[in-house]
């Protein structure tokens, strides 16, 4: 299945996860649900897939072609070293946003989330995607943070403004698995990673979601 197409059947299951995460709410508040991510320990936050620290200058020239022969490398990897090098080279080309307006907004915001100070955080994303509404990763640091706060409508939607402009992004895929499993969509989430993984097989973790998730939905093989 190509990206889009992927995505385009994900989408009604987007939509629906949004309004059960509006529709809950209130209940989220009073009541949080138990993490389906136990190996974690008690109180603690599922990881998400965020860029590395150190990124390498990302290359000038056609964006596109550049990330269609990163993909290509990522796929076909040989280990974890080298995905991780060319992962790199894709986040150093998803973060250059071309404007120094957006790079500081992105700066600060960073900033902010660090400070533990979300709302902030939000309030100069706003601007970031205002002032680069094509900027993919713009959308997607605010779905980050959305997801912190725990407003996963909000996060959804923002993950479906991600995919719509880079259906690849292995990231954002991997957060609608984790805000899917925090729902209870068990089945979209092993979608989601399955699709990550066929993007990046190599990616971090998503080996052992997919084999849990996998014999939580579909059962153990016999």
């Amino acid at each position: 299945m190509t990206p889009r197409l992927f995505f385009a059947t994900l989408v009604p299951a987007i939509f629906a996860a949004a309004a059960l995460a509006c529709a809950a709410a209130p209940a989220f508040a009073q009541a949080p649900p138990v993490s389906p991510h136990p190996e974690l320990g008690p109180g603690a936050k599922p990881p998400w897939v965020e860029p590395p620290k150190d990124l390498p200058r990302a290359r000038r020239g056609n964006q596109t072609k550049s990330l269609d022969f990163l993909f290509g490398a990522l796929k076909a990897a040989p280990d974890e070293d080298s995905a991780k090098s060319i992962e790199e080279r894709i986040w150093a080309q998803w973060m250059a946003s071309g404007s120094d307006t957006a790079n500081l907004l992105m700066s600060r915001a960073k900033q902010a989330v660090e400070a533990g100070d979300h709302n902030l955080a939000i309030r100069l994303l706003d601007a970031v995607v205002e002032v680069k509404p094509r900027y993919v990763e713009g959308w997607n640091r605010r779905a980050t943070v959305f997801f912190l706060k725990k407003d996963y409508a909000a996060a959804l939607k923002d993950l479906r403004k991600v995919l719509t402009l880079e259906p690849r992004h292995f990231g954002a895929l991997a957060g609608l698995g984790l805000i899917m499993q925090e729902i209870g969509s068990d089945k979209d989430a092993l979608a989601a990673y399955r699709r990550a993984v066929d993007i990046y097989p190599q990616l971090k973790g998503m080996a052992d979601k997919i084999k849990s998730l996998a014999e939580k939905v579909e059962g153990r093989n016999i």
